[in-house]
């Protein structure tokens, strides 16, 4: 887990800037929260979007590390792989989305940018574990000896 720490510091830290910029979205797009999207209401304090954002962030690192732990090498890196490819394909339906909804563009940049970064720290986890190498298991396999002569 110490060589974990700095990462997931680095999770952190990216999670309350992200948490930071979906707290500032335009005039419109916080009284359409108001009024409209309540059940967005907590992405208005940048500490409960940033929480939020890290709580997931650090899940699916973890869930990660679980799987870079117990399958075969190969089997890991297609995941990470998988998880890359899954994660680029939420960054452009989001992208898309902001584009495309006129509720979502009235939100504006810095919104957008929290959410961006989002993507970007998952981006981020999967190639920490396909950049890291596994350490080897520290067993000793010793075979069976037969004291008989």
């Amino acid at each position: 887990m110490k060589n974990k720490a700095p990462f997931i510091l680095f999770l952190a830290f990216l999670s309350a800037i992200s948490g930071y910029l979906m707290s500032r979205p335009s005039l419109i797009g916080r009284i359409g929260m108001d009024l409209f999207y309540k059940e967005y209401r907590f992405l208005k304090t940048w500490w409960q979007g940033g929480l939020t954002v890290f709580s997931v962030l650090l899940l699916l690192f973890l869930l990660q590390g679980y799987a870079q732990a117990r399958l075969p090498m190969r089997k890991a890196r297609l995941l990470h792989g998988i998880m890359i490819l899954l994660a680029l394909g939420g960054f452009y339906y989001t992208w898309l989305d902001f584009h495309n909804t006129a509720t979502h563009r009235w939100l504006k940049e810095r919104f957008h940018l929290g959410v961006y970064l989002f993507w970007l720290g998952w981006i981020c986890s999967s190639l920490y574990y396909l950049l890291t190498k596994r350490r080897a298991a520290m067993t000793s396999i010793q075979p069976f000896i037969n004291n008989t002569p």
